[in-house]
């Protein structure tokens, strides 16, 4: 497992960023449930945020791709509009223990 970050990092209707052995990745925590994904758009495989840790559109509940305004699920990361529809992001699994968000594979 790989550690993420304090569970305290990623708080309810916020998105975060990370970097963890070269893979850009963003985690997102949505009625209480943690959702980490790939910080990479389907439709061009770029970074979807263009400032730190701005992953959300302007309502809070969808993850929006800042350069093509792709909209996407959080809780399935499934794109519901834009260039990459009935694609997704690729969801990653991971734990909360003692305090910590632990990736289970990153590969």
């Amino acid at each position: 497992m790989i550690r993420l970050c304090e569970t305290t990092e990623v708080t309810e209707g916020q998105s975060k960023g990370f970097e963890r052995e070269g893979q850009r990745l963003l985690a997102i925590r949505k009625e209480g449930t943690l959702y980490v994904y790939q910080n990479r758009c389907p439709h061009r495989g770029i970074p979807l945020e263009w400032l730190p840790d701005q992953f959300l559109d302007s309502s809070g509940s969808l993850i929006q791709c800042a350069t093509h305004s792709a909209l996407f699920l959080i809780d399935s990361g499934e794109c519901v509009a834009g260039p990459c529809a009935g694609q997704a992001l690729r969801a990653l699994p991971c734990i909360e223990q003692d305090g910590t968000i632990w990736l289970q594979n990153v590969r």
